[in-house]
């Protein structure tokens, strides 16, 4: 009963405040062991099953357990097996990913691998890709936040970012749920075929030329708001625009 108040609120306050446009996904922490998942692996092995166990370490995913549907074996895979991957979020993290699709993308600018309908119900996309972390490249697998709008320009959920108190949904903490409130202070940014790295708020400003700087249309068009809080507004305008 609670959870349906809490949905109605937040619905409520989504639907009057007009917050509609190209926004990044939720970044879900918890997954659904009852729903299929379906993952590619490096070796080009497709596995459909249900999630067992996920372990992680600072909010990164260091290893999936997964049963699969044909043979019922439980397989433990790392970040640099897989591909690419769909799971679906489960309990609070579903509720987000439900509020994500009321952004509904009218046109892809996305690689042709994605598979829209997978996001379309609520599915969580995640691809291993290569990230230098001080200094130091590592294969991380991260969730995709701009799936619809991510041609030239990948923007991937930090699981260990802080928040900003922005005035919005709000934060809510139920259990060991969280629904996120106010706007992430960092992500995973990868820009064409580049090793992706954490873009902070605090350096947003300084980056703006390397991540932006071939696009002459974007740096004229948003020459008065080129701050992070519309980040989301510069990244689906490179998508649409500059590729």
């Amino acid at each position: 009963m609670k959870f349906l108040i809490l949905q109605t609120l937040v619905f409520s306050i989504l639907f009057s405040s007009g917050v509609f446009g190209q926004k990044f996904l939720e970044g879900n922490f918890l997954f659904s062991g009852k729903k299929e998942s379906y993952l590619t692996l490096t070796d080009g092995k497709e596995i459909v099953g249900f999630i067992d166990d996920i372990d992680r370490k600072k909010g990164l995913i260091e290893e999936i357990t997964i049963k699969e549907k044909s043979t019922k074996k439980k397989l433990k895979l790392k970040p640099e097996e897989i591909k690419h991957m769909y799971i679906c979020p489960s309990g609070y993290d579903k509720m987000n990913a439900e509020l994500s699709k009321i952004y509904d993308v009218p046109k892809w600018t996305s690689e042709a691998t994605l598979n829209e309908g997978y996001i379309k119900e609520g599915y969580s996309y995640f691809e291993s890709t290569e990230v230098m972390i001080k200094k130091k490249k590592m294969t991380l697998l991260l969730q995709l936040l701009n799936p619809g709008f991510s041609k030239g320009m990948k923007v991937f959920f930090d699981p260990y970012a802080s928040e900003t108190g922005g005035v919005g949904v709000g934060a809510f903490g139920v259990g060991d749920f969280r629904l996120t409130g106010g706007d992430p202070k960092s992500y995973y940014f990868k820009k064409g075929d580049d090793v992706a790295f954490r873009l902070y708020k605090k350096n947003y400003d300084d980056e703006w030329k390397n991540l932006y700087g071939n696009c002459p249309k974007l740096m004229s068009a948003f020459k008065d708001k080129m701050g992070w809080s519309s980040i989301e507004n510069h990244v689906y305008y490179y998508s649409n625009t500059c590729n």
